[in-house]
């Protein structure tokens, strides 16, 4: 077992479900009406659709963490077992993913959403286990 990937996948996981919860609780949580489970009080700067998008498209970065988390803890413990130059390919375009990722959300926040770090640390230590 690939210990560095493992450990990657795992907090790839744990970074979507932190990720889902508090921006539930943080950002949609007075943005819902009473008994939706999407958030419909725009305001005047941003349309009801506008949110329904912003909404999904939050969670669905959380999916999609936990989506490349299983494909990390797979490989992690099954290397040996797949086709070697696929399985580089497909961490060498997760590294990618997670150096950018770490870059946009750095420069985004100027550096004040933690979000980051952890993206980069999944990154280095996909770099180590490679």
């Amino acid at each position: 077992m690939n210990i560095f990937l493992f450990i990657s996948g795992i907090l790839c996981f744990l970074l979507g479900i932190v990720h889902s919860f508090l921006g539930e609780y943080f950002i949609f949580k007075g943005k819902r009406k009473k008994g939706n489970l999407v958030p419909l009080k725009g305001g005047l700067e941003l349309k009801e659709r506008h949110l329904r998008i912003l909404w999904a498209t939050w969670h669905l970065a959380s999916v999609f963490g936990w989506c490349i988390g299983a494909i990390l803890m797979k490989i992690a413990l099954s290397k040996n077992q797949q086709n070697i130059e696929l399985v580089n390919f497909i961490l060498q375009a997760i590294i990618y993913t997670m150096g950018m990722s770490s870059l946009l959300v750095l420069i985004g926040t100027k550096g004040k959403h933690p979000g980051w770090m952890v993206l980069l640390i999944i990154g280095i230590l996909m770099i180590i286990g490679n």
